[in-house]
C-alpha cells in the first residue's frame, strides 16, 4: 500500500514573472513572495553588443515581415532572417522611448535565403542614368525564372529612424541588357535614402540576397561613442569576471 506523503517542505507551484511575484504552497497555504533581486544584471561588452544586435534584428523584422518573403533555410522565416541579421554590424541606440524601436538602412540586411546562386548586385550607371547592375547573363535564364525587387527606405518618423520595405515583381521588359548582363535602369537608384535587393525565384527555390545601399545614416550609431552612450542609458557595462 502506497504511503501518503507527509512532506511539509516548500513547494513552488507557479510564478508570474511579469508581475514580479512568485507563488508557493507551504503546509497547504499559498504564500506570495515578491520576486526581486538587488543584484545588477550582468551586461558585459559582448553581451551588450549582442543584445543591441538582437534589438535591431527585431525592429527590422517588424517592418520586413509584411512583404512576401522567401526564407527557405530554417523552419520559420523569422529564424532564418534572425540568424543572418545577427551577423550584421551592431548599431547602438539609447534606452528611451524615441529610439527604442529604431531601425537603420544599412548594407547586408537579408531579404531572402535559398539554394540558387546569389545574384551579385552593384549600384552604377548605364549611359549616365543610375542603375542596379547584376551579373545575370541573358543565356542563363529559363522560362520559369522570376525576379523580385525589394526596396528599403530609410524614414524618420516622429524623430525615430525606421526602415520600411516593399516588394514588386520585375517584368522582363523592364530589364536592360548591358554587356550581356541584365540591369535595371532608373533615376530612383540614385536615392541615398533607399536600398535594393533583387531576388531570383525558380519554382520553390530562391537566391540568398541582402540589401545594397548608399545610405550612411546608420554609421553614426556604430561608433565607440554611440556604444558608450547607449550602454550608459542601460545602467553601464559590467566587467567580465
Amino acid at each position: 500500500m502506497k504511503k501518503k506523503s507527509t512532506n511539509k517542505g516548500l513547494l513552488m507551484v507557479g510564478s508570474l514573472r511579469k508581475s514580479g511575484m512568485t507563488f508557493y504552497l507551504r503546509q497547504g497555504q499559498v504564500v506570495v513572495r515578491t520576486a526581486h533581486s538587488d543584484q545588477k544584471r550582468s551586461m558585459t561588452r559582448p553581451q551588450f553588443i549582442q543584445r543591441q544586435k538582437m534589438r535591431h534584428t527585431m525592429a527590422l523584422w517588424k517592418m520586413l515581415k509584411y512583404c512576401d518573403l522567401t526564407f527557405t533555410q530554417s523552419p520559420t522565416a523569422y529564424r532564418n532572417f534572425a540568424s543572418l541579421a545577427n551577423r550584421m554590424q551592431g548599431v547602438y541606440v539609447p534606452d528611451n522611448g524615441v529610439m527604442k524601436d529604431a531601425s537603420f538602412l544599412m548594407p547586408g540586411i537579408p531579404v531572402s535565403d535559398g539554394t540558387l546562386p546569389t545574384v551579385k548586385l552593384e549600384l552604377g550607371e548605364v549611359n549616365g542614368v543610375p542603375a542596379l547592375l547584376t551579373d545575370l547573363k541573358t543565356e542563363e535564364w529559363s522560362y520559369d525564372d522570376e525576379l523580385m525587387l525589394y526596396t528599403a527606405v530609410q524614414c524618420i518618423e516622429l524623430k525615430m529612424p525606421r526602415v520600411r520595405f516593399s516588394m514588386c515583381k520585375v517584368s522582363w521588359d523592364e530589364l536592360t541588357v548591358v554587356d550581356g548582363r541584365y540591369a535595371l535602369v532608373n533615376e530612383g537608384f540614385a536615392d541615398e535614402m533607399k536600398g535594393w535587393a533583387l531576388v531570383r525565384v525558380q519554382n520553390y527555390r530562391c537566391s540568398p540576397q541582402t540589401i545594397i545601399t548608399r545610405c550612411t545614416l546608420y554609421q553614426q550609431y556604430t561608433t565607440e561613442e554611440a556604444l558608450e552612450i547607449a550602454a550608459d542609458s542601460y545602467g553601464g557595462l559590467t566587467e567580465r569576471l
